[in-house]
């Protein structure tokens, strides 16, 4: 059998020991140590080496056409379809359509390497990466404060995975407020923002991302979420960014508290959310201590909260429903039935506003003045959809049990005994409190 072409550098190391070999200068457990094979190779390489010499060593295939070669001119005729109908088309997209629509049999990787070699598709890693600059810190404490919420096993098993709501000042790096939630829900967000707003006051600037708790989606952008609908009260600007990179330094801060902070965690037992966020203002003053930076300025922009700043109803959860002729409105399928009352007819067949409190407690008030209600609570007789972003379908999960136990809508005869409850407590001019109901 001929053989063409020159040997490589590896063919002319193993000719040096099988040579060796044949002029019985080693052994053939020698050998095969040598060239990392069996000593049965070993024989077979020694065969060719008296039979051809040298040049029986060199591969069979050296000088032959590979099996699995590509039909003359398949890879021109597959190139040509490509720039004429495909070619801002991904490499799998623009295989699929081959196969699919020209019946053109070339592998997925081989429609990769015919677009890379003809500059219709440059590979993720020849692409340039993004760019994300530095940014200056802010001058002074308070001007900017970055908010996120890291999900993470905080109790490593000890109990349920939840959720650290982490504020952090951009001009010192200060761990500003820690605050442990089951989920990141808007609920979280107020009662960690009123620890914030207790302890320093308002910032100029909350700096966040574009989770659906701080921005409405694109077709209902014109309507401001809970958050900031609450800090547009509070004057306090609501930035969100554009990639995690431009708040890296909250983002930065989580990897380091879920390193840090689980440990001291453990090591003082702490199994609870409740238990944590009592103990964690300890943790904050003392991680402040070590690594907190001074700011290029000693002025403090936090602003002192107002006299008419009331944070129970601002950090409130509100809803605007229509309140209809007969002192009725619907809210998450439940009935709110108005006291019979001049305040309340004042305002019928107009829109009135539902606070829900941190408590549970709900409230009806139109204009700043509250009015007395009854609630009917019942169970759903139809299926319904939940619209929830990933950050909270945790616990639009776990809502779910107590939604199906007071879904369901009431019948009009249900109505009808509520409003006559509510106008015989009004003739009775009984104190507001006898008609209402809390949420149970």
């Amino acid at each position: 059998m001929s053989r063409t072409g020159s040997m490589s550098m590896k063919e002319v190391e193993r000719a040096k020991v099988i040579k060796a070999l044949v002029d019985k200068r080693i052994k053939p457990a020698t050998a095969a140590m040598q060239l990392g094979v069996t000593t049965r190779q070993v024989q077979r390489l020694a065969n060719r080496f008296r039979a051809a010499g040298p040049a029986g060593l060199m591969s069979a295939q050296r000088g032959k056409a590979s099996n699995h070669q590509l039909k003359a001119g398949l890879a021109q005729q597959a190139l040509l379809l490509i720039r004429e109908y495909y070619a801002d088309f991904p490499p799998t997209f623009a295989y699929e359509k081959l196969v699919e629509c020209h019946a053109v049999d070339l592998s997925k990787e081989t429609v990769r390497r015919l677009m890379i070699e003809d500059g219709l598709w440059i590979p993720r890693r020849a692409r340039a990466g993004k760019l994300h600059q530095p940014r200056e810190r802010r001058a002074c404490l308070g001007e900017l404060v970055q908010i996120d919420g890291s999900r993470h096993d905080w109790f490593e098993g000890r109990a349920a995975q939840c959720t650290l709501l982490v504020y952090v000042d951009d001009a010192t790096g200060r761990l500003s407020q820690l605050y442990f939630a089951e989920t990141e829900t808007t609920t979280s967000y107020f009662e960690a923002t009123r620890r914030y707003l207790g302890r320093y006051g308002k910032p100029l600037a909350f700096y966040a991302d574009k989770a659906a708790v701080f921005r409405s989606p694109a077709q209902n952008r014109h309507i401001p979420t809970q958050l900031q609908r609450a800090f547009d009260e509070l004057d306090i600007e609501l930035i969100c960014a554009n990639s995690p990179q431009a708040k890296g330094r909250v983002e930065r801060m989580n990897r380091t508290l879920q390193g840090r902070l689980t440990r001291e965690l453990r090591l003082a037992n702490i199994s609870s959310i409740e238990q944590a966020n009592t103990w964690c203002d300890a943790f904050v003053t003392q991680f402040n201590d070590r690594f907190e930076r001074r700011a290029h300025s000693t002025i403090d922009a936090h602003r002192p909260l107002r006299p008419s700043d009331d944070l129970s109803m601002i950090l409130a959860h509100r809803v605007q429903r229509k309140l209809s002729a007969k002192l009725t409105l619907q809210y998450e399928s439940r009935c709110f039935v108005l006291a019979d009352s001049p305040a309340a007819r004042a305002h019928a067949r107009t829109k009135v506003e539902l606070y829900t409190f941190a408590d549970g407690r709900m409230e009806v008030r139109a204009e700043g003045h509250l009015l007395p209600h009854t609630i009917h609570e019942s169970s759903p007789t139809k299926r319904q959809l939940i619209d929830v972003e990933s950050k909270t379908l945790g616990n639009a999960l776990d809502q779910l049990p107590q939604k199906r136990q007071r879904n369901r809508h009431p019948t009009a005869s249900e109505i009808t005994a509520g409003v006559t409850a509510a106008k015989q407590a009004s003739a009775r001019k009984g104190p507001s409190s006898s008609v209402q109901l809390r949420q149970a």
